[in-house]
């Protein structure tokens, strides 16, 4: 290996936010923070989500909400806004699909015909 091209691969704290879970693993991630484990300072980097909050691995379904993101998917695809007069029970069930309009197809461009000269 080259000399001094390749990044610090040392062993890093990983923090998860969501359930204060962390870990100690090896990585090259760049980071201001350190934090002390069995009297040894590590750098610390924090995560929102990993193996001990995800709910593939915990079997619980949580929405996490990381700047509006579930709010973005609900205006694009999940609840329709209210018509006038309607009651609030009545809004679209989570589990209906969203109704999408048919794409309009675009003109084909004909083939100019070939006219036949007398020979």
């Amino acid at each position: 290996m080259k000399p001094e091209i390749h990044p610090d691969y040392r062993d890093v704290v990983f923090l998860d936010t969501q359930n204060g879970t962390s870990f100690i693993t090896r990585s090259t991630i760049k980071t201001d923070e350190t934090t002390e484990v069995d009297g040894v300072e590590y750098p610390l980097a924090k995560v929102e989500i990993s193996a001990a909050s995800h709910p593939f691995y915990t079997g619980t379904m949580t929405i996490i909400d990381t700047a509006g993101r579930v709010e973005r998917f609900e205006k694009r695809y999940g609840r329709r806004k209210q018509k006038a007069g309607a009651p609030a029970a009545e809004e679209a069930a989570p589990e209906e699909a969203p109704v999408e309009e048919p794409a309009a197809e675009a003109p084909v461009a004909e083939e100019p015909v070939a006219e036949e000269s007398p020979a």
